[in-house]
């Protein structure tokens, strides 16, 4: 399309503007524009002259060379802008980065804290398994020293966060969905939401303490080791007697409360959790408990196995677990107790449950990552609190040692 002006002393211009198919494309010196249908307007010898060459139209790309010329930013008029064929590229990622352990420091709370934010991230769940597969390939070309170009490290970081989401951190298989980490919210708030709302009668008692432990025996087995895997043998003992510990306790504890104020009995199933969590981690980790655990000192070097170091793990990981039921099964009770009383509940009761199990949720998704990180992962003790042979065989190696340190387990 043609545009022609003229002022005062100012002889006449031409401007062409490329259109799509239909519209006319100047070309100078033709003595005709081109129709995109096949058809020429002829121009007359006046107006050929100062008519600008218009590059070939092509639908609504960009013309050829539009990809080497960046547009000029305010106040950029006039400047030449680069080529972007001879722009700096960004730098590369280093493969130094240490992906194999957390992103944040992890001897704070803080630090921990938000590393458990992002292991327990239940938005996880909803990946698709193309993007899984897909940080899984960009965690292993970066371990192997294969760096994507324009990969940066927001984006590895995310990446790895992902990947330890789903695959095993020793044998790298997928883990079932309802065992991760990222599945722990949803379902505890779902599980431990209906034992606090059912909890009235012998059934349902026994009924959600059954469904909680085997959600803790899939958890269990799904985030096994993969140096000293659980036998089929010690997840059945496991399991067998956290249930019957779980229910004995509720049940127990149900018979003395019938007396009591309803608001004790709200307190019941969280008595059965914290007891079945101090049968059933001890008995999951027993190998532990005979054979030791491996300590090292501070750079990772491995001193020897002690069973002091694993009752030390052990029970840091008991009272993880029972601080991150704690705020779920002690808080909603009181809010239940006071809103049942109200005319809004007992004209809808059944917004019991869906309340229940609102709460719940909320509470954990603070207090499970939050309890995570009560506790360094890679916790410490004195060399003076280890058994006596294990200290004399450190001694023997590095007399001067005064700490070593140990993984303590989920």
């Amino acid at each position: 399309m043609l545009l022609w002006g003229a002022g005062r002393g100012v002889p006449p211009r031409a401007f062409c503007i490329p259109r799509h198919k239909g519209e006319t494309e100047a070309r100078p010196g033709r003595g005709h524009t081109h129709i995109h249908d096949g058809s020429p307007v002829l121009l007359t010898p006046a107006t050929q002259a100062g008519v600008p060459p218009c590059p070939p139209s092509r639908g609504a790309s960009r013309p050829p060379w539009a990809a080497l010329d960046p547009q000029p930013g305010p106040g950029a008029a006039g400047a030449n802008p680069t080529p972007r064929r001879f722009q700096k590229m960004p730098p590369s990622l280093p493969a130094t980065i240490n992906i194999r352990e957390p992103r944040w420091d992890q001897s704070t709370f803080q630090g921990r804290a938000k590393h458990f934010f992002m292991v327990t991230d239940p938005r996880n769940l909803l990946l698709s398994g193309a993007t899984l597969e897909e940080a899984r390939r960009v965690v292993e070309d970066y371990r192997a020293g294969r760096i994507p170009p324009g990969l940066t490290e927001d984006q590895l970081w995310k990446a790895k966060y992902i990947y330890d989401s789903a695959f095993h951190p020793d044998t790298g298989e997928k883990m079932l969905l309802v065992g991760r980490m990222s599945a722990q919210v949803p379902m505890n708030m779902t599980i431990t939401g209906c034992m606090l709302t059912f909890y009235r009668t012998t059934p349902a008692v026994l009924f959600w303490q059954w469904v909680n432990q085997s959600f803790n025996a899939v958890v269990n087995y799904t985030n096994r080791s993969g140096d000293a895997p659980i036998t089929p043998s010690q997840l059945g003992t496991a399991y067998v007697s956290a249930t019957t510990g779980a229910v004995v306790t509720a049940l127990g504890l149900k018979s003395l409360t019938k007396h009591l104020p309803a608001i004790i009995g709200r307190y019941v199933p969280f008595a059965a959790v914290a007891a079945a969590n101090c049968i059933n981690i001890p008995l999951m980790r027993q190998r532990e408990l005979k054979l030791g655990i491996p300590v090292t000192d501070e750079n990772g070097n491995r001193l020897g196995e002690s069973t002091a170091a694993a009752q030390k793990a052990i029970f840091q990981v008991v009272v993880s677990r029972i601080g991150m039921a704690a705020p779920a099964m002690a808080i909603p009770p009181v809010i239940m107790n006071v809103l049942e009383k109200r005319a809004f509940l007992k004209r809808y009761p059944y917004l019991n449950a869906p309340l229940q199990v609102g709460l719940v949720g909320f509470c954990l998704v603070f207090a499970t990552p939050l309890c995570c990180a009560l506790f360094p992962q890679k916790s410490s003790m004195p060399v003076s609190r280890l058994e006596p042979e294990v200290q004399a065989r450190i001694r023997e190696k590095d007399p001067q040692l005064e700490t070593v340190y140990f993984n303590k387990g989920l």
